[in-house]
């Protein structure tokens, strides 16, 4: 019994090269699809006249486009996770089941979503950004009436794209973003110093750089010879039972990542505010009027913070891929009902994530002069943008994996409602309200900091998060959202409610085990 005990099981369900060939191309994916907001921004910023302006509204209507994008992206995971679940579980049928569920209902969301944005385009702008100016507002409004028609392409990539990395096939999804990006480049190039059509040639590059991926991710999802497939032509309807085990995990997963980025959203307001606005002046210390014949403007700390949220998006990217991986490596964990197994590619996955975020990190930190130097803002905005970025990426070294890793651990073993709730809670205390008292203008006496406000805000929530997450995960109460609590001093009747909240797979499969036992 003595030697029993000593022996160190082996688990195989994920080899390390098997790890790398899943993390590595999602990494790859993520550094291409992020890239994409600060490449337009970046190529704006040169046009020669107003460009300033143009780069800022296009970086504001994204903070609108990523919360649109994270929910799309909340829904597929959801449904990645049920799916990612049922193979670990062995069960192809119901995988297959859940999966066309899920496409379907991320495209009519999809849908539904992008139609109201080109619907309430004008009142969506004013609402976030009413203290902008005319010249930066009139932009706003033509980048976001293009970008909200790629809406359902998004909505089917993500879906897609979820469904092939539960499959361990995340080469595709790098292709696919890859393909993206090099479109985006070249058509921008076109639209901006060619046809010369500014913000409209941004969006319009933006909608067929998503359009074309989407259609291609599809058309890989259909093909036969995958475990999961989705036939599009077979007849479609909605099942309740499945429906119900993705919305539950959707939805709280949907909530944390729409008000995480409306809290994003929320704070680059503040640092919008008219307070930050400044004239621009010749030479001879006289106004600078625009094309329109009013006078010119800049926000010195807006432009900044646009330039130090973009490359920190970057600098995110491969902790973020490491995550992304947590739902396939953790879900299918879960699904085969090993809790022996879940803490061990937990801990794996913890040690990957802090080794690719402190290389990413520490790359970037280490090029932040010549990537700043890439847009083409006044130069005291780069200087308030390397400042910020020097801070926050400081922060990140530590926190990142704490915070953003946890979570996506946390939401594969199907522990979505503690994440929402502490997530919403840190975002509102921390991003929102210590960003809003640090950058407002409207209660006196308080230090108006500008987007350093903004991140001394976002490295706090960083550090909340991280001690929320890792408390739920040292304690071990994760298990009873996945169904793998089996501790002997429980009666049958609390195994019971604490499975009740399990996935299917994970639930099924400690049950049987419990029985197993009792005979």
């Amino acid at each position: 019994m003595q030697q029993t005990a000593k022996v160190k099981k082996k688990y195989t369900l994920f080899t390390g090269k098997q790890l790398l060939w899943l993390i590595l191309p999602i990494v790859i994916e993520q550094i291409f699809s992020t890239s994409l907001g600060m490449l337009d921004s970046v190529m704006i910023s040169h046009i020669p006249v107003d460009g300033g302006n143009a780069s800022l509204a296009v970086g504001n209507v994204d903070y609108i486009n990523n919360l649109i994008i994270q929910l799309f992206s909340a829904f597929a995971t959801g449904g990645a996770i049920i799916t990612s679940q049922f193979l670990g579980a062995k069960d192809n049928e119901n995988a297959n089941k859940s999966a066309k569920q899920m496409l379907v209902l991320v495209i009519i969301m999809s849908l539904a979503i992008g139609g109201l944005c080109l619907g309430l385009n004008w009142p969506l702008l004013k609402l976030f950004y009413s203290d902008v100016s005319d010249e930066v507002f009139g932009y706003q409004q033509i980048y976001f009436y293009v970008t909200a028609a790629s809406f359902p392409f998004i909505g089917l990539f993500n879906a897609c794209a979820a469904l092939l990395r539960v499959q361990r096939k995340s080469m595709f999804t790098m292709i696919s973003a890859a393909m993206s990006c090099v479109l985006n480049v070249g058509l921008n190039a076109i639209f901006l110093f060619v046809a010369k059509t500014g913000v409209l040639g941004v969006g319009l590059s933006t909608l067929v750089c998503r359009a074309i991926p989407a259609v291609f991710m599809l058309a890989l999802l259909a093909n036969k010879k995958n475990t999961v497939t989705v036939k599009i032509f077979e007849k479609f309807r909605f099942d309740g039972k499945m429906l119900k085990k993705i919305l539950k995990i959707a939805v709280p997963s949907g909530v944390e990542s729409c008000l995480f980025q409306l809290g994003k959203l929320m704070t680059n307001t503040f640092v919008n505010a008219g307070c930050y606005v400044q004239p621009v002046l010749d030479a001879a210390g006289n106004p600078v009027f625009n094309d329109n014949g009013l006078p010119a403007t800049i926000n010195i700390q807006a432009n900044g913070n646009t330039i130090a949220n973009q490359i920190n998006n970057i600098a995110s990217v491969v902790g973020g891929g490491v995550g992304t991986s947590c739902l396939t490596v953790i879900g299918q964990a879960v699904g085969a009902g090993d809790s022996g197994q879940c803490k061990y590619y937990i801990k794996k996955m913890f040690i990957l994530s802090y080794i690719a975020n402190g290389l990413c990190t520490g790359i970037i930190l280490a090029c932040v002069p010549f990537i700043v130097n890439l847009y083409g803002f006044a130069l005291p905005a780069k200087e308030v943008g390397k400042q910020c970025l020097y801070f926050c990426l400081c922060f990140q070294f530590v926190t990142y994996p704490l915070s953003f890793t946890t979570p996506a651990i946390l939401k594969a073993t199907s522990d979505v409602k503690y994440v929402m709730f502490s997530a919403i809670i840190s975002m509102f205390v921390m991003r929102v309200g210590l960003a809003f008292l640090l950058t407002t203008d409207k209660i006196a006496g308080l230090p108006q900091l500008g987007a350093f406000g903004y991140w001394i805000g976002m490295c706090s929530d960083w550090v909340l998060r991280s001690v929320l997450f890792l408390s739920r995960l040292l304690t071990g109460r994760w298990k009873k959202a996945s169904g793998l609590i089996k501790e002997p001093s429980e009666t049958p009747e609390q195994l019971s409610s604490a499975e009740e909240g399990a996935t299917e797979p994970a639930a099924e499969i400690a049950q049987n085990e419990e029985n197993s036992l009792q005979k």
